[in-house]
């Protein structure tokens, strides 16, 4: 089975926009980017490209839908197939309750049979991969027979290709902030998984830090997915050719032109704050760039 990619970075709501993707995408070329979650309903009822336009230098990456109409994933997953994205990916993971409000994200664990169609649809409709990021489990459904049948509905489709965040989700009492570090680990179900399925492409995601974990954790299963310390700490991405005044100063033009599109300033600049996490002297930069992003976000 080819290994798609060893590494990539979790979609995440508010901050893997496109100009922190353009920004991670200079420090490494190795890694698969994917978009924030966009919901199948915002793309069909504005402008498609106010919601999937990116630079051509993020490639590889992917977009990540949400959504549980078979007939509109399939649609949304045919124009991001003409945007020229790489992948398309649907989110069975989400415990939020906006997104649980309109039947879709995590507790669509519970709809296995209906997951299966939707992404069933979805390849029908492209020619480029189609995967699916779930987590391991939903409230008290959290056992491996639950989670096996459906990951194993979904397989039947032809798809063979699952990120899975090795957390169950909390669908009620807990906020999606905490849905991310209360409920345990639990990375042997992923490497279950991958034991019980080897042809299948198996990637897992939660908790992993820097790449000493990922090379530990690639012993095991065929890819991993970094979140939030690929944002809080991004020098943990970068090449060994890198140089983080380089990357500045490379960033630089980037930056110039999309302010001049009206883009704000400290969106432009927001993905540079980690940048210097851990340096000597790091207040310094950290005040360079204060002079162009509010204050509140370098929290």
């Amino acid at each position: 089975m080819e290994t798609r990619f060893a590494l990539s970075i979790a979609p995440m709501l508010d901050l893997t926009d496109r100009h922190f993707r353009y920004f991670a995408r200079l420090l490494s070329k190795e890694i698969l980017l994917y978009t924030e979650m966009v919901t199948a309903n915002a793309i069909l009822h504005n402008k498609p490209e106010r919601l999937l336009e990116y630079n051509k230098e993020e490639h590889p990456i992917a977009l990540q839908l949400a959504g549980s109409s078979p007939r509109d994933l399939a649609e949304c997953a045919k124009i991001g197939e003409d945007f020229g994205y790489d992948e398309i990916n649907l989110n069975c993971g989400c415990p939020s309750e906006r997104v649980q409000s309109g039947s879709f994200g995590a507790c669509l664990m519970r709809e296995p049979n209906l997951v299966a169609e939707c992404v069933a649809a979805m390849q029908n409709a492209v020619k480029i991969p189609v995967s699916v990021k779930t987590r391991i489990g939903i409230d008290n459904d959290d056992s491996w027979e639950f989670f096996l049948n459906f990951v194993e509905s979904i397989a039947e489709t032809g798809c063979k290709y699952f990120i899975i965040h090795a957390r169950k989700a909390w669908l009620k009492g807990l906020s999606p902030k905490e849905n991310r570090t209360i409920p345990p680990l639990n990375y042997e179900t992923v490497y279950r998984l991958k034991e019980t399925h080897p042809d299948w492409n198996v990637v897992l995601n939660g908790g992993v830090k820097n790449l000493d974990e990922a090379k530990e954790i690639l012993q095991k299963v065929d890819g991993v997915m970094i979140g939030r310390a690929a944002y809080e700490t991004p020098w943990i991405l970068a090449d060994e050719s890198c140089v983080r005044m380089d990357i500045v100063e490379k960033y630089r033009p980037y930056a110039e032109q999309q302010i001049k599109r009206g883009v704000p300033s400290h969106m432009v600049f927001k993905p540079l704050i980690g940048l210097f996490h851990g340096v000597p002297n790091a207040k310094k930069y950290r005040m360079m760039l204060n002079k162009l992003v509010p204050p509140t976000t370098l929290l």
